[in-house]
């Protein structure tokens, strides 16, 4: 890497154990932390990424999901500097704002489907999506509808980590039962991953299956006291599954029938990574009425989330004379200088076209993994361009799932990181989302890499005596 690595200001064993003692992190295991603890990263620049040992890593997470234009964009960190020395913050609230989020906001709208010209802004994902479920329950009580207030969303869906947006997913994984969960306004219908699907249903009667119970569920509930249907187009932490073709289409056309709003959370697939700045309609046919969006709207160098609405929502609960607040937001809703990094980052996707070289280097990539299926451990490769996954399984012809207790997809990442590659470990699936720069000459090398790694679990496991290939 060229670009040079901040003066540490401790050694890297004690920049480790100051990490291990003292930083709680997201879905922090503890047990395994404990023993092993993190690489501590320091550097980067383009799809690469380095540590304080001075080890380089292929990032095939792009940070995770969001490092769209890639690693180390000093006309991004000029952007981000020059915001901060003319107004780092000034409060959103009410009566004031300021240039950057204006005019992204107008960006937003220019960019989004159809009437889709209203911005919420938060701080990620999470927020985003909480946004538009209590924009959801406003906007029903607006039209006189208070107990619209029921939301519909997919068991495997992820949404977020907030009381509200994690009961809202629906990753049995993600469920710790040291907390707890919202249960009467959340409801769920099934996965529609199309590689678990009854084995006597081809794709399309799977797809039938699936439409035939949300709309049982709609009766079930009752569309009056329903306000919304939450869906990813294609669904990520849940291990990037593609729903059958024509499920979304028809999901959207029941949310017509029945009256509810069709939430799309792009928090992963919007800025680029399905070769579109937004996925729903250009990819999936849906004209969603609210889009969710965070992680490539500044590519990970802000932190910023943004809810997209239509105007038939927004006039109505706007509407004049009616003495009404919306009386939700965030201190750093709107923050400038996370603004001037989701401009400039659409000014660089833009410029380079980086939704075209998706759509260029995407199918290779597809192509290239799908080799991996000659391994003996893998069940399934899919996902869409720069989002996929690799399933590992014990059995291929019945599709029968390793142990949870053998961690593949922890061994293979382990393999993989040892050999300079970054991918995510979910389970048994390991996810790719490397950043939209990438190069068929890189993405050979991450096939590799993870062939490699995948042949190595392969080889320690009969070893072991836990598998037999």
């Amino acid at each position: 890497m060229t670009n040079p690595a901040p003066t540490l200001s401790r050694d890297a064993d004690t920049l480790w154990r100051q990490d291990h003692d003292h930083f709680l992190h997201p879905w922090a295991h503890f047990d395994s932390f404990a023993k092993d603890g993190s690489p501590v990263m320091n550097q980067s620049e383009g799809v690469y990424v380095g540590d304080v040992a001075g080890k380089r890593y292929l990032d095939g997470i792009g940070g995770l999901w969001c490092v769209n234009i890639g690693h180390g964009r000093e006309e991004m960190a000029d952007a981000i500097a020059a915001q901060a020395r003319q107004l780092a913050y000034y409060n959103p609230f009410v009566d004031t704002t300021n240039v950057p989020a204006t005019e992204l906001a107008a960006k937003l709208s220019e960019l989004a489907p159809g009437d889709l010209n209203h911005v919420f802004y938060s701080t990620g994902g999470s927020t985003a999506n909480e946004t538009a479920y209590r924009m959801a329950q406003f906007y029903w009580s607006c039209r006189g509808q208070p107990d619209k207030r029921h939301v519909i969303a997919r068991e495997g869906a992820y949404h977020g980590s907030t009381y509200l947006t994690m009961s809202l997913g629906g990753r049995i994984e993600d469920r710790a039962p040291e907390f707890g969960y919202i249960t009467d306004t959340i409801h769920h219908v099934s996965c529609p991953d199309p590689y678990r699907r009854p084995q006597e249903m081809d794709e399309a009667a799977f797809c039938d299956h699936l439409i035939e119970e949300l709309e049982q569920k709609i009766r079930e509930l009752g569309a009056d006291r329903l306000a919304a249907f939450f869906a990813e187009p294609i669904l990520g932490a849940g291990g990037v599954i593609v729903p059958p073709k024509g499920y979304h289409r028809r999901s959207w056309e029941l949310c017509r029938k029945y009256d509810l709003l069709y939430v799309s959370d792009e928090v992963v697939t919007a800025f680029g990574r399905l070769g579109h700045m937004f996925a729903s309609l250009d990819a999936f046919g849906v004209q969603p009425d609210i889009i969710c969006s965070a992680k490539g709207l500044t590519s990970g160098y802000q932190p910023l989330g943004a809810t997209i609405y239509s105007d038939a929502i927004h006039e109505t609960i706007s509407a004049p004379g009616k003495n009404r607040t919306f009386t939700h937001g965030f201190t750093y809703s709107g923050h400038p200088v996370a603004c001037a990094a989701g401009l400039k980052n659409i000014e660089i996707m833009e410029r380079e076209d980086l939704c075209g070289h998706v759509r260029e280097v995407g199918p290779y990539f597809e192509e290239r993994l799908n080799s991996l299926r000659e391994l003996p451990i893998v069940g399934d490769v899919r996902g869409s361009h720069l989002m996929m996954c690799v399933e590992s399984v014990a059995d291929k012809a019945t599709r029968e799932p390793f142990a949870d207790s053998l961690d593949i997809g922890g061994r293979v990442a382990r393999h993989a990181e040892a050999r300079g590659l970054i991918v995510r470990p979910l389970g048994a699936l390991n996810v790719m989302s490397p950043p939209l720069i990438i190069t068929k000459s890189q993405i050979d090398d991450l096939v590799a890499i993870l062939h490699a790694a995948l042949e190595a679990v392969q080889d320690k496991l009969v070893s072991e005596g836990a598998w037999h290939g």
